[in-house]
């Protein structure tokens, strides 16, 4: 499996900045996280953000803010497992994964909880740009002010979190997979506690 490891958030610059008057310089930052990418190492999923919210126990209500679909509180999906796939567009295994999420919600065994996904992009016009170019159908919205990205302990990219029904984490997968594969699913059914998430046969 590739992992993908994003530019830690230490030397993320801060989206509440004032934008350098350099034209170039988005260029440059963009060629920072994508070096980043490629050379760091990958890091366990737990590496501790702040806020971040641990395997066991419940996230905390936030509002959402639609990409493709309009704004939606995150205790509006209590009561159905979620899969939270965090994401960006310039992170190469996350757009490789893309499609296997798709499948996976419109499959048998997508039937038994929700997918929904997270951009960190830095700007949003970059991740409608990708969700135009891979025909998104999932509901996919952008973090703002890291809030997502360190309630869910995003330090690498891709990261998927699964959570139960009454919103408790119960895993995160680090690094990119194919998940409508028999090997994801059953991770799937196994974190979710649930034996009915199986593929069709």
């Amino acid at each position: 499996m590739h992992r993908l490891p994003r530019l830690p958030l230490s030397r993320r610059p801060d989206r509440t900045a004032t934008p350098p008057a350099d034209p170039r310089q988005p260029a440059r930052r963009s060629a920072l996280l994508l070096a980043a990418c490629a050379l760091a190492p990958a890091a366990p999923a737990g590496a501790g953000t702040p806020g971040e919210v641990a395997v066991g126990q419940r996230l905390r209500d936030a509002t959402l803010q639609g990409l493709n679909g309009p704004p939606r509180a995150l205790s509006a999906y209590r009561g159905r497992p979620l899969v939270i796939n965090v994401w960006a567009s310039w992170c190469g295994p996350c757009r490789a994964e893309t499609a296997s999420l798709e499948r996976l919600a419109w499959s048998d065994a997508g039937s038994h909880f929700t997918i929904i996904g997270i951009s960190t992009d830095d700007r949003p016009q970059a991740a409608r740009a990708w969700l135009r170019q891979s025909n998104a159908t999932l509901s996919h919205f952008i973090d703002e002010g890291l809030l997502m990205e360190n309630m869910l302990g995003a330090t690498h990219l891709p990261l998927t979190v699964l959570v139960d029904a009454d919103g408790r984490v119960r895993d995160k997968v680090v690094g990119a997979r194919e998940w409508d594969d028999a090997a994801s699913v059953t991770l799937i059914a196994r974190a979710l506690g649930n034996p009915r998430i199986a593929l069709r046969r």
